[in-house]
């Protein structure tokens, strides 16, 4: 009994940890789902107008805005399920009282993005936004094709000229010059609290067959 004492009590608080550790992942998926139902009703709640002094704490603000794009955009690298690789068209848009913002007003395809986007007056529904996009691996935009790999809030503001404010389009009234928009979700935003707790706990079955295959070893030697 005393040879296979260690490796038990071993084997029973490696277990007891890698399963404590299965439990928080799973309590930590609990409370992310209830992060995400935050979300989905703040993006679902009734558009207003536009703040005064909008900021990132109001990120999935409903809003609405009415104005005039002036042709300037930036055009981000992205892509759709259904229509493959192609951009997402943040223009430069001034509201009916004159402030200059940003709207994301959708996707294109590769072969729309040089299509001709002049100015257009436009009555547009969506969110207040501040996309966590731009990591330390994405690449610089490049200014001479005015192809950008991340919509960067304060970036952008300063290329085009306007309030460090973005709005991405759910819905817009006017001629959307072929530009489909692609409404904020939660779908984007990372939840994989339950398959870190599968894996603590599968992690958890194998140290514990580990425990019981050293200890049946232990007992078969002959002294």
């Amino acid at each position: 009994m005393r040879r296979i004492l260690f490796p038990l009590i071993l084997g029973v608080v490696g277990c007891a940890i890698l399963i404590q550790l299965g439990l928080w992942q799973l309590r930590r998926a609990d409370w992310k789902d209830g992060v995400l139902d935050e979300i989905q009703a703040s993006i679902e709640a009734a558009p207003m107008p536009l703040p005064a002094d909008p900021d990132p704490s109001m990120k999935y603000m409903p809003v609405t805005v009415s104005g005039t794009t002036t042709g300037a955009e930036i055009d981000v690298l992205s892509h759709t399920k259904e229509q493959g690789g192609g951009y997402q068209v943040v223009s430069r848009f001034v509201t009916d009282d004159g402030r200059a913002i940003m709207v994301d007003r959708g996707f294109v395809p590769q072969e729309l993005r040089r299509a001709e986007r002049g100015p257009v007056r436009l009555n547009i529904r969506g969110n207040l936004h501040w996309p966590d996009e731009k990591g330390s691996a994405t690449p610089d935009p490049n200014m001479d094709e005015n192809i950008w790999f991340a919509r960067d809030v304060p970036a952008m503001a300063k290329v085009l000229d306007t309030e460090p404010v973005l709005v991405v389009a759910s819905f817009v009234e006017g001629d959307a010059q072929g530009v489909e928009p692609i409404p904020v979700s939660i779908q984007g935003i990372p939840n994989n609290h339950l398959t870190y707790a599968i894996q603590w706990f599968v992690i958890a079955a194998t140290w514990a067959g580990m425990t019981l295959a050293l200890i049946w070893r232990i007992r078969q030697r002959k002294y």
